[in-house]
């Protein structure tokens, strides 16, 4: 970047090992954010459409007299911008909390030292202490955008069937992977042109977990058309959505789950659980059907009459497209941030 960094005005850090869903909303926004302000990003899983800030160029951004601003989304990035504002660097802190629960004493410790607040739904900032701006995520939907063909995209998977259904995200009891393999252990058998795809990580301390579905999975002999991926590039991930009829949304718990407007985007129709963001997202009966969470029954209700009439859920995955469009694309969000970012420049 030209003048990188004495020009610099934003840093948008991303200090986790992992691949997380907090990182994917980060990848996505900060490249429209570099359109609208001078901007870097710091750490690990870079996209691309911003400047990458080095630990030599950060070095010599100690001790300058211009403002930057610190965007926080982990309580270990708030600490780093804490201890560094302290050493003399010239951050001005922001964090974005999506969290739907009542944070630990160090998180409500830190965030009362950040100079702006964002939640990512109304959910999210009652449970603050201090003022927040809402400003729900958003998707690319240049990126996150139905296939010219989903029955080709699919057949090119080289699963069995016709159509598929797929649950995205962690392997794991929070994400309520095992309420999506029970309800496929029973609706599968009745719609043989489905085949469910579970595409995330399994991590070492979800093993049990994941092995417990592989055996419910094998008892009702669905090996070949109930398939976990593992985890995939993000380029796969986003073909996947293009593949799916359906989505399936189950957490028992979430921040915001951004796999709701992800595959809205992609023209899924949606089963989804009342968790994160799914009442604001997700119109029910309209755009996607609402479950209570950790609910296989509800699912099972409401997945059924998606994969019995096909043209019912391509018509909802394309209302869904259209209400993702009007109301939560990428440059909505990052115009907001924008706003909540200049007076602390």
């Amino acid at each position: 970047m030209a003048n990188f960094p004495g020009d610099l005005q934003v840093i948008v850090p991303n200090l986790h090992r992992r691949y997380s869903g907090v990182t994917a909303t980060n990848r996505m926004v900060a490249p429209r954010l570099a359109k609208l302000l001078r901007a870097a990003w710091f750490g690990s899983d870079a996209p691309e459409g911003i400047a990458r800030l080095g630990a030599a160029d950060f070095l010599k951004l100690w001790r300058r007299k211009a403002q930057l601003v610190w965007h926080a989304r982990r309580n270990n990035e708030m600490i780093a911008g804490v201890m560094l504002r302290a050493l003399g660097w010239p951050l001005r802190l922001v964090f974005t909390s999506a969290a739907q629960r009542h944070h630990s004493w160090i998180t409500r410790w830190l965030i009362r030292r950040m100079d702006a607040i964002i939640a990512t739904s109304e959910i999210s900032a009652s449970f603050l202490k201090v003022k927040a701006t809402v400003i729900p995520h958003g998707v690319d939907t240049d990126v996150y955008a139905p296939p010219k063909d989903r029955a080709a995209a699919f057949a090119e998977s080289g699963l069995p069937g016709r159509y598929a259904i797929g649950c995205f995200g962690r392997v794991r009891a929070q994400k309520g992977t095992d309420v999506f393999v029970d309800a496929m252990c029973r609706l599968l058998p009745r719609y043989p042109d489905f085949t469910a795809v579970i595409v995330g990580q399994v991590t070492t301390e979800q093993l049990a977990f994941a092995n417990d579905l592989k055996k419910r999975i094998e008892a009702a002999g669905l090996q070949s058309r109930i398939v976990i991926t593992g985890e995939l590039p993000i380029e796969q991930v986003q073909r996947w959505y293009q593949r799916l009829t359906i989505y399936a949304f189950t957490s028992r718990n979430e921040g915001f789950g951004l796999t709701l407007i992800e595959a809205m985007a992609a023209g899924s129709a949606l089963a989804a659980a009342r968790a994160g963001a799914a009442e604001l997202v997700v119109k029910d009966g309209v755009t996607g059907v609402l479950t209570p969470p950790g609910d296989v029954d509800a699912l099972v209700a409401a997945l059924e009459p998606l994969m019995r009439d096909v043209a019912l859920a391509t018509a909802m995955g394309q209302r869904g497209r259209e209400r993702v469009l009007a109301e939560f694309s990428l440059d909505a969000e990052a115009a907001r941030i924008g706003d909540v970012y200049r007076p602390l420049l």
